[in-house]
């Protein structure tokens, strides 16, 4: 819209502090957006911007236009994309969260394939082991590795359960002997995973009987890959999902600690924000994802 556009220039200027970067930003000529902050200065009877040889900085009326028409042109912006997404589902921007050694493995290929069906679906992806907060950082969807999720705020969907093993390199037992039940577990040796600084619990079951093991603060990481790296240098044992360790465990690079117990599994989950309805784009790669795990065989990437 022709009406909008002086405003657009204008808090481009104020954000770059620079004509000369504002046209750049906005493909325009210098001279252009000079004109087109005179002709607003001019509609609006006062001076917005004060020009000095390094940089351009908002006088007190610049300072309140700028603080009131900003979130206006926001929410312009959002119900233009928000009707563009209803027309052309297909079409538009969608940010992504991902755990990073799970999108590491599977990203690149799902979203090759994903943008081979949908070529005008624009995608940004940020891998990170950290919960974010969704709302607060404005993504669309998020992929997430975890215990089965305690927030409410949120809406979770369930893929499905990704099965962990302890794991240590075959030489620790050597060294350190093998444990027979999870309470011979020293919390010394149990590399603990968390983005946090709280310690991980693992949770080990076998035939009705129950037992829980904190790892112990020698080596804590937010990363699995990370993790697998000190279990092969011997420096511990590390509960870890069987896409990082499947590869490992057949070749007896590493094995299984106390396979008779098992350790409850993780889940494999979507999760968005409050939405009352999906959005189209959100639809859409939600129906690709679980597609695209129906022809994964199991979970080694």
């Amino acid at each position: 819209m022709q009406e909008i556009k002086p405003i657009r220039v204008f808090l481009e200027v104020a954000a770059q502090q620079s004509f000369a970067a504002a046209a750049r930003s906005l493909r325009m000529t210098p001279a252009s957006v000079t004109r087109v902050i005179a002709r607003l200065e001019q509609d609006l009877g006062h001076q917005l911007l004060v020009r000095t040889t390094r940089q351009v900085s908002l006088t007190s009326a610049g300072a309140l236009v700028a603080a009131r028409y900003r979130p206006v042109v926001e929410a312009f912006d959002s119900v233009r994309d928000e009707l563009a997404r209803e027309i052309q589902p297909h079409r538009g921007r969608l940010s992504i969260s991902a755990p990073m050694s799970f999108g590491l493995r599977l990203l690149p290929r799902l979203l090759s394939s994903f943008k081979l069906a949908y070529p005008n679906i624009e995608l940004s992806v940020m891998l990170t082991d950290r919960l974010v907060d969704i709302v607060a950082e404005e993504c669309d969807l998020a992929i997430r590795l975890s215990e089965p999720p305690r927030d409410k705020s949120t809406i979770w969907r369930k893929i499905c359960e990704v099965p962990r093993h302890a794991v240590a390199a075959s030489s620790f037992f050597q060294r350190y002997g093998r444990p027979h039940s999870p309470d011979e577990l020293e919390p010394d040796v149990c590399l603990s995973y968390g983005s946090g600084g709280e310690l991980e619990t693992w949770r080990f079951q076998k035939e009705g009987l129950k037992r829980a093991v904190r790892a112990g603060s020698g080596i804590h990481s937010n990363n699995g890959d990370f993790l697998y790296s000190m279990v092969k240098a011997e420096l511990g044992i590390a509960v870890l999902p069987d896409f990082i360790v499947a590869e490992g465990l057949r070749s007896g690079e590493v094995e299984a600690v106390l396979p008779g117990w098992s350790i409850e599994s993780l889940w494999l989950s979507l999760y968005y924000p409050p939405y009352e309805a999906f959005p189209p784009l959100v639809a859409t790669f939600t129906d690709f994802f679980e597609a695209f795990l129906v022809d994964v065989d199991g979970f080694e990437f």
